[in-house]
């Protein structure tokens, strides 16, 4: 196991590039699962999910290589199983795109409860609901969902919210069902067009993602193709709030600025000087950031995986902010952590209450899941003196080469293994 330990109190200044989506590989990554042939994904993130949903493919028998450009080719014509491995599938919340992706492949999945970050209860009742409105009988036992059918028919599927995991797994059930398929009240997230627009690559025939209705034309095969994922919206947005919160200046290169427009707005509205170009965003910051107040809400509002670290941002500022979350129902567990280092945040329900104070100083503190993660590396990044995260886990599992690209931003920050310290 190894701890981050962060050296704070330097403004961010030059460049970074940022990695494709692990929110849209995660999900394209099952969905190649379905293509009879091989398809080459480009721009794919070095972060361990990536590692993780591809050995659970190659469990199934797919052929996955990763080639030297970062690129993943991956040939599942030999995939024979439709019961990827329990440790694995623990190991990640994403594993659940599985269901759908085999349930299309093969009319059946039997996949247990996936894992991941643990920040309140994410029932899985849409995607049930969808399965079965297009043919499949769903069957719980103990942690095992099995789905099972001897022809998926296409079918109309109304989402009582829009969930972006429902979304993507009806698309990857129904996309070689029988008929016409339609969700309706269906997420918008940028990684879902992503994901209907590598499905249309491969072959799919797929209209309107990114819209509140998405219609599914099965087709009777996808044939492969070359695919590139879209930049990743969370991870600009870390080093946009990490430019702000050490007051720096810094050029976000590779990003699309439309998908990033409620945060621009966000860091405008606390008095950040943002520029946006065709494909780059520059933050600068060199005064301190003002209050305001912030509630999540599903795309095109301000992402609930960007809520920790704006948080952390927020206790930086000057006046109190709010910050009111209506995604999950638990997200705010990483608050103890930033208070350890002198925030002031009061929490009731799902709303968080910042007083910004003049400074953060150093501690000894815990990453609870993966953006709780981001969050206290930026406020570390900020703070005075020294912080310890006591594990890197949670943070590779979404952020490609966090320190290499923060250390050529003038941060201080090393990886340390915890077996060196003995």
């Amino acid at each position: 196991m190894d701890e981050l330990v962060i050296h704070g109190g330097t403004p961010l200044m030059g460049e970074v590039t940022v990695s494709g989506s692990k929110n849209a590989v995660v999900a394209i990554i099952p969905a190649a699962v379905l293509v009879d042939g091989v398809c080459r994904i480009e721009n794919v993130p070095n972060i361990s999910d990536v590692a993780v949903i591809t050995e659970l493919l190659t469990r199934l028998g797919a052929v996955c290589t990763r080639l030297d450009d970062g690129s993943l080719e991956i040939d599942s014509r030999k995939v024979n199983k439709y019961n990827p491995p329990h440790e694995l599938v623990k190991k990640m919340r994403a594993s659940y795109y599985l269901i759908g992706a085999l349930l299309g492949r093969f009319n059946n999945a039997q996949v247990c409860m996936p894992g991941g970050c643990n920040f309140g209860h994410r029932p899985i009742d849409l995607h049930i609901k969808g399965f079965e409105a297009v043919g499949a009988t769903v069957d719980e036992v103990g942690e095992v969902i099995t789905a099972y059918t001897d022809e998926l028919k296409g079918g109309s599927i109304y989402l009582d919210f829009a969930s972006v995991g429902a979304t993507i797994n009806i698309m990857l059930a129904t996309v070689r069902a029988n008929g016409v398929t339609t969700i309706e009240n269906a997420a918008k997230e940028p990684h879902i067009v992503d994901v209907a627009n590598f499905l249309n690559a491969m072959g799919a025939n797929i209209k309107g993602a990114g819209t509140d209705t998405i219609k599914i034309i099965g087709v009777d095969r996808l044939g492969g193709g070359t695919y590139s994922i879209i930049p990743d919206q969370i991870e600009a947005g870390t080093f946009m709030i990490a430019a702000a919160a050490t007051r720096g200046d810094v050029l976000v290169k590779n990003v699309i600025p439309r998908h990033m427009e409620t945060l621009t707005a966000k860091l405008t509205e606390m008095g950040v000087t943002v520029e946006e170009f065709d494909d780059s965003i520059r933050v600068y910051a060199p005064t301190r950031p003002t209050r305001a107040r912030v509630k999540t809400m599903p795309y095109p509002g301000f992402p609930t995986d960007l809520q920790a670290l704006m948080v952390a941002l927020m206790a930086l500022a000057e006046g109190i902010s709010s910050m009111t979350e209506t995604v999950y129902d638990n997200r705010f567990q990483y608050v103890d952590e930033l208070r350890r280092m002198g925030a002031d945040i009061n929490v009731d329900g799902r709303t968080a209450m910042i007083r910004g104070v003049p400074k953060l100083v150093g501690a000894n503190v815990t990453s609870m899941d993966l953006r709780a993660g981001a969050a206290v590396l930026v406020a570390g990044l900020a703070a005075e003196g020294k912080t310890v995260i006591n594990t890197m886990a949670h943070i590779d599992r979404g952020y490609d080469n966090i320190i290499e690209k923060m250390t050529a931003l003038g941060a201080s920050l090393e990886r340390v293994s915890i077996a060196e310290k003995v």
